[in-house]
């Protein structure tokens, strides 16, 4: 509210976007710009179904002050995105790939931007969006608000905000320094064979009231397909990955809202931004590839203060990530499975995912950028170079809580 640059680290599911938005409505009722001049908040997002979830709040809370927003992002035609900008848009909501498309065409101006909001920031270094975020704040004034929320604070995420904020205040909401699952998810991992997996995941949703919203996380849109055809006779099962259009995201999304298809098998494209009331458990089918992805994959439920369970299956190919994963169980005060125990003490280490890998593990140059090959995107290229940006020298004024 007093104009400070600020980095929030904190938990998926905290509500942080009222928190960020409502300041940026009080500085565009006292600003007074244009908006056909282009907009004075832009808040960036890592994916498509992030930033609806954040334009449906914009929307909802705007209306009233008659503040209008626009949501830009790929997978959508173009036209109808910019026919909202030419109208005019206090604020927008982007993905960095869509805006920068935008940006290219000159049919946007980001002079006016007064306050940015960089959200889920390591999960857009993660999908290789670097290039474009440098490239997109290149385009906006110095003098500005810059507000940066991460769920992790690992050495990538620190660089980019000491490059692009100037000295903010740090507010940590939990233990920043050790990845930590949400307490309000009970965790049950499973040691159990490849070929028993199908058998199990029957029993557990057998076992769940009729109509309880659940998403089954698969590593593959290979697997995510085949496990949603199995399923959805008996269940009401659909499958969201990569290779869907935005109609059929949206369609699938919209049935998983409403009830009329409670089971959501995924890929990682969900694991994050995915912002769903009352998703009763989640069943990591397999293992993802990393600790950090687990965290985020069990964070859907368990949201908003509610409670929630997530059900992981775990194989001898997992085994080295046994140790960091014990850690997480640990650390939210979760029951170890002694088989997992065996793992560990075997030598399985290594839990911390690739997302903080060097610059030598390059991004693809088609998708995202995501350097899993199993769900990358259809987007358009990225740059090749990252962006200068604006270079503060960060002195961080740090708040736990």
């Amino acid at each position: 509210m007093k104009g400070r640059d600020i980095v929030a680290v904190a938990k998926t599911g905290s509500g942080k976007t009222l928190g960020y938005l409502l300041p940026g409505f009080i500085l565009l009722k006292r600003l007074h710009h244009n908006s056909r001049e282009g907009p004075t908040v832009l808040v960036l997002s890592p994916t498509r179904e992030l930033a609806t979830q954040i334009q449906d709040e914009a929307i909802k809370f705007g209306r009233s002050s008659r503040i209008s927003s626009t949501c830009l992002y790929g997978g959508a035609p173009k036209g109808p995105q910019l026919r909202e900008l030419e109208r005019g848009a206090d604020v927008v909501v982007a993905t960095p790939g869509r805006l920068n498309d935008i940006l290219e065409m000159n049919k946007v101006s980001l002079r006016q931007v007064s306050y940015l909001v960089l959200d889920e920031a390591d999960r857009m270094l993660d999908m290789g969006f670097e290039p474009q975020i440098r490239k997109i704040v290149k385009q906006i004034p110095p003098r500005r608000q810059t507000l940066m929320y991460t769920a992790t604070w690992p050495k990538e995420v620190r660089k980019i905000a000491s490059d692009l904020l100037n000295n903010p205040v740090q507010v940590n909401i939990g233990n920043t320094d050790q990845l930590v699952a949400n307490k309000s998810i009970t965790q049950h991992v499973e040691v159990i064979p490849h070929m028993e997996k199908s058998r199990r995941l029957d029993q557990i949703l057998r076992s769940q009231d009729p109509g309880s919203k659940i998403i089954i996380f698969c590593s593959t849109k290979r697997m995510c397909d085949q496990l949603a055809r199995n399923l959805s006779r008996q269940y009401g099962a659909s499958a969201i990955h990569g290779d869907k259009s935005q109609a059929e995201r949206d369609s699938v999304l919209n049935d998983f809202r409403s009830g009329r298809c409670p089971v959501l098998v995924a890929t990682d494209v969900a694991a994050r931004g995915l912002d769903i009331k009352d998703i009763r458990i989640v069943v990591n089918y397999d293992f993802p590839t990393g600790v950090e992805d687990y965290v985020h994959r069990i964070g859907r439920t368990g949201r908003a203060g509610a409670t929630g369970s997530a059900y992981t299956f775990f194989g001898d190919q997992d085994s080295k990530y046994a140790s960091e994963l014990v850690k997480i169980l640990e650390g939210a005060n979760q029951s170890v499975p002694p088989q997992l125990k065996e793992m560990a003490l075997r030598g399985g280490y290594g839990g911390r995912s690739r997302r903080w890998a060097s610059s030598d593990d390059s991004y693809g140059s088609q998708g995202y950028g995501a350097k899993r090959s199993t769900d990358s995107f259809k987007n358009s290229s990225f740059g090749n170079q990252a962006g200068g940006g604006s270079s503060f020298h960060s002195r961080y004024v740090l708040v736990s809580v």
